[in-house]
Parts: structure tokens; C-alpha cells; sequence
């Protein structure tokens, strides 16, 4: 087993919970399962009617740090108004509603976000190649959410959650003087820590997000569990917040020149 390494980074990202269309489209406060596997199907130019060939990231593995939570930004829409009726909306019944569709839709702005994938050997390859020349541009949850760079951090990590707590610069405020040599910093894991391992006790979270077909009238997930933990990171991975982005970029390319 090994993996990679994401940021997720925008000003805006929507991890939408629901597949049912819903007059107010909520978004989960972190990247949900489904909307990664979605991601990474995509870039390997994976239809969304091909259920068999979601088959295989039942081996992956994700653990979530929370570098920043974002805010809850939530907008109006409106769809269809003024045009002719066979122009508006359709309908779950073949027809159209004749009228404009009102929603509200939510989002995160400026969360920050930093995933570890971890599958076998192959897949890792897979994913992480795949993820570099996408066959479709990757996204935070909706196609208007375009990532920032560097985006994939690390293409090959031998231990990638291991690399959370160790290696990937820490986007946080800058550490004062005579502060504790570490940072509480929320995870999202999904097994629990070892008992007397630091921050092993942990919030437990129902969420359904897990992908069984992508298909545009046949979607369907089924639900896994999220250990919600608050873990000591060394504060040497934080620093001013004007060399952030110098950090990142030396990060990622140390893997390069490696």
C-alpha cells in the first residue's frame, strides 16, 4: 500500500450530501467520499454509466486534515424564467415545469483541505497519473469550484497519512512566540486510532456518501462512518503566511528532484 497526496483549495468548494435535487443544495463541511471517487473516476475518463469500473476505488482509503474549516456561503439561483416552457426545467416525468426553478445553494469559501489516498500500489499509479493529465478537469464539488495550485502535493508517499501529521506545510495562523510546539488540528478518518495514540478519541459521524453507480437517472450511495478526531500537529509545519505558498511549491517538488 501506498498514496498520494491532494490539497483542496479554493475560494469557493460544495460537497453536496444529496444526490436528489433539493430546493436548497447543502454542502457537507468536508470532502465527501463520493465527490473524491467522482474526481478521480473522471480524471481516468471513467463514464458515469460505468458502475463496474467504481468497483475498484473500494480500496482506497481517505483521511481528511482540516487545515481550514471555510465559512458557509450560501447563494440564490433561479432556472428557466423567460423562456418558452420546452426551454425551463425538466421534470423527473419527461415534461418541462413551465416556469423558473428557484434553489439555494451553499458552499465553504476559503476552506483549505488536505487529503491522503492510500490504496494498493497500482491504483495509487492509477489515480495519481491520472490526476496530473486528467481526461476531465478535476473540481471541489461543482464544476464553478476550480482548485488552486499545487493541487497534488505528492504523487508517491510510502505512509501518505503519516505525511498529515509530519510533512505537508500546515495552512494555519502564524505561530507566536513561546506558543506549544503543537497545533490541535481536526482529521477525518475512516478507522479509528489505536487507543493511547494522541487525539485517539473521536467523534463518530453516519454520512452516505459512499458511490455505488454515478449514473445520471440510477445514482445511488450507500452510508460508511467518519472518526471525527482533534490531533497534535508539530507547528514546525506552520510558518508566516507569505511564505505558504513557497512552502507548498518546495514541498511538491521535493518529490521531483528526490
Amino acid at each position: 500500500m501506498s498514496g498520494l497526496l491532494l490539497r483542496l483549495a479554493g475560494p469557493l468548494q460544495s460537497w453536496g450530501e444529496r444526490s436528489a435535487f433539493t430546493p436548497v443544495r447543502e454542502t457537507a463541511f468536508f470532502p465527501t467520499r463520493s465527490a473524491l471517487v467522482g474526481m478521480f473516476a473522471a480524471a481516468e475518463g471513467i463514464t458515469r454509466a460505468d458502475v463496474a469500473g467504481l468497483k475498484k476505488y473500494e480500496q482506497v482509503r481517505l483521511t481528511v486534515r482540516v487545515d481550514r474549516p471555510g465559512i458557509l456561503l450560501e447563494d440564490y439561483h433561479t432556472v428557466g424564467g423567460g423562456f418558452p416552457k420546452e426551454r425551463t426545467a425538466a421534470t423527473s416525468g419527461g415534461s418541462n415545469k413551465d416556469a423558473a426553478v428557484i434553489t439555494r445553494r451553499q458552499y465553504l469559501s476559503d476552506a483549505v483541505f488536505v487529503v491522503a489516498v492510500t490504496a494498493p500500489d497500482r491504483l495509487a499509479e492509477q489515480i495519481a497519473s491520472a490526476l496530473r493529465r486528467p481526461c476531465w478537469a478535476p473540481y471541489l464539488g461543482r464544476r464553478s469550484c476550480a482548485p488552486d495550485e499545487p493541487f497534488l502535493l505528492r504523487r508517491h508517499v510510502d505512509n501518505p497519512e503519516a505525511e498529515l501529521l509530519t510533512g505537508v506545510p500546515l495552512t494555519a495562523p502564524e505561530p507566536r512566540e513561546h506558543e506549544a510546539e503543537t497545533i490541535a488540528v481536526q482529521f477525518l478518518r475512516e478507522s479509528p486510532l489505536p487507543e493511547g495514540r494522541p487525539g485517539a478519541a473521536a467523534d463518530v459521524i453516519e454520512i452516505n456518501d459512499m458511490p455505488v453507480s454515478f449514473a445520471q437517472h440510477g445514482r445511488a450511495h450507500t452510508g460508511r462512518r467518519l472518526y471525527r478526531t482533534i490531533e497534535p500537529v508539530s507547528r514546525a509545519l506552520t510558518g508566516p503566511r507569505k511564505t505558504l505558498l513557497t512552502r507548498l511549491i518546495d514541498y511538491t517538488h521535493a518529490e521531483e528532484r528526490a
